[in-house]
């Protein structure tokens, strides 16, 4: 029992330790979860040799197996964090990484007909393992060569040599405790009927692995301020950064800042003192005023260096915790004399282009009220104003998968005027112009702002009436028959008075399906021709109710 208990101490240790002298950052969570998770194996073990009450024993064996079956788990997303690839772990890839770890610790906690463990002489001290133990194993031999496949992924695209060393210890880690972890398998479960059991091997394998991970950790820096993902691009800016502590020490620092910057890494940036030169100036005065006595503020100033007449913008953004307590201060150096150049030229020519810009403004709210007006022409007929059939039919494909979605009732009339080569015959085409602009005037004024009167062609009309039921179309219809029958058109001394001939086509929204919007329509016009057609064979100046 021993081994066991003096390994978990040591991993307890450990914890504190990392707990104690660090700010906890995302990543720091993501490892001291995964630390807590392994030294719950080593408690168990040592657990169970403290009671000799088989349900205590039971329920500490557990304890640990589940702790197994969540080592898996937390390795990958351990694995995630050290790559720098946690922005992968949505929630459905952690949810999916989750399943197969918590099935098992599912299959520890029901240990269905002891399929899982049983135990020897009635203690667990002494215990066999059954089917689902395997299964157990499998997959953490699963999480075990995702890990890796992952960090040697990385290994194969990182150059920095500092971060190789990283992941190489990482590695090395996994390793070690996945020998550890195979030992003490095939000692203590293969081979246990004719060896002797050896305890706290795979504790010591957990207690090794967490100690490569530390050092992977802390030797090689993965928590510093500049993530080590970043390393290269931050080398080869041509912006200069130097990154320093809340005391002004350097922390770290780019090629690009050494034009500017005379301190090394390890060593104070002053900000005043490399700004005394300056201080004359109002603008400098107040950010240095900024500087000292607002350090979480983010800051930005321009300068001109007296040396060599350079422009130069100084930013200064804080780096807080999650507390919002200063860590540092991130501040770079970016040379903008050409960009200064480049204003004063752009400057130049826009005055120029003032000129232009108004003239063309000019231009285009000519082109607006064209493009406007050729817009309305391409829609409408031009003698009547009422829409065209190509906009008709376009607007009806959209309005009926509507009605068939939300099951709005709807209905189309078909109309023509009666006689209406007689009337261009007997008066000419002028008075039949006239008729039609009427005609279409009488039937707008009865209609509402949803509703699309279309010339069909001719002197065939139509009219799409949405939220229209049966009932309330025959309504529409005999207003609109009354209406132009009491409408006249002048004609020199007479007064041409018509009638319409008029079919109609009425849908209930529930009843409406239909797989084709465009056969659909040549279907429903189809029927409304062929209610026109009845109103005119049986004697015109009448509607008829499509079937």
């Amino acid at each position: 029992m021993w081994p066991d208990l003096l390994l978990f101490v040591a991993l307890f240790v450990l914890f504190v330790g990392v707990l104690a002298i660090n700010r906890i950052t995302v990543m720091h969570k993501a490892y001291l979860a995964f630390h807590f998770i392994m030294m719950l194996w080593p408690f168990g073990q040592f657990s169970i040799s403290t009671t000799g009450d088989p349900e205590y024993q039971l329920a500490y064996v557990k304890l640990a197996f589940i702790a197994v079956s969540l080592l898996g788990p937390g390795w990958l997303v351990f694995v995630l964090f050290l790559t720098g690839r946690a922005e992968q772990l949505n929630r459905r890839r952690a949810f999916v990484y989750l399943v197969p770890a918590l099935v098992c610790a599912a299959f520890v906690i029901w240990n269905p007909a002891h399929l899982f463990m049983s135990p020897i002489d009635g203690t667990y001290a002494n215990r066999s393992y059954g089917t689902l133990y395997w299964v157990l194993v499998i997959t953490q031999f699963v999480y075990f060569f995702s890990s890796l496949l992952i960090m040697f992924q990385s290994l194969k695209t990182v150059h920095s040599l500092n971060q190789r060393k990283q992941l190489a210890t990482a590695v090395v880690g996994i390793f070690v405790l996945t020998g550890f972890s195979v030992t003490d398998m095939l000692i203590n479960v293969l081979l246990a009927p004719w060896l002797p059991v050896v305890p706290g091997l795979m504790s010591l394998g957990i207690l090794l692995s967490d100690c490569c991970f530390v050092l992977a950790i802390y030797r090689y820096g993965a928590f510093d301020l500049i993530s080590m993902a970043q390393r290269d691009i931050f080398e080869h800016m041509t912006t200069g950064i130097i990154v320093v502590d809340e005391s002004g020490k350097v922390l770290e620092m780019n090629r690009g800042a050494l034009p500017f910057v005379k301190s090394a890494k390890g060593e104070m940036f002053e900000m005043e003192k490399f700004l005394s030169p300056l201080q004359t100036q109002g603008e400098v005065y107040e950010f240095l005023y900024q500087y000292r006595h607002h350090p979480l503020d983010r800051l930005q100033t321009e300068i001109t260096l007296p040396e060599n007449s350079r422009h130069v913008s100084i930013q200064i953004s804080p780096v807080l915790d999650n507390h919002k307590s200063l860590l540092g201060r991130v501040i770079t150096f970016h040379d903008v004399t050409e960009l200064r150049k480049l204003v004063d030229e752009m400057n130049r020519k826009n005055e120029a282009l003032h000129e232009r810009n108004l003239e063309l403004v000019t231009i285009q709210e000519e082109l607006f009220r064209l493009n406007q007006k050729l817009e309305q022409m391409a829609i409408t007929d031009p003698l009547t104003g009422c829409y065209n059939r190509r906009y008709l039919m376009q607007q009806l494909e959209h309005e009926l998968l509507l009605n068939m979605r939300y099951k709005i009732p709807f209905s189309v009339f078909l109309f023509d005027i009666d006689h209406f080569k007689m009337i261009n015959d007997q008066y000419g085409h002028l008075v039949g112009d006239e008729v039609l602009r009427s005609t279409a005037d009488i039937v707008r004024s009865k209609l509402r702002r949803t509703d699309i009167l279309a010339r069909y062609g001719g002197e065939e009309f139509t009219i799409y009436l949405p939220h229209t039921n049966r009932e309330q179309a025959e309504s529409l219809a005999a207003r609109m028959m009354i209406a132009i029958n009491e409408n006249s058109v002048t004609a020199g001394a007479d007064e041409v008075h018509v009638t319409i001939s008029m079919g109609i086509v009425s849908e209930d929204g529930e009843e409406l399906a239909f797989d084709d919007p465009k056969q659909y329509l040549r279907e429903l016009f189809s029927r409304a021709d062929t209610a026109l057609y009845k109103a005119k064979h049986e004697g015109r100046n009448r509607m008829i109710l499509a079937r």
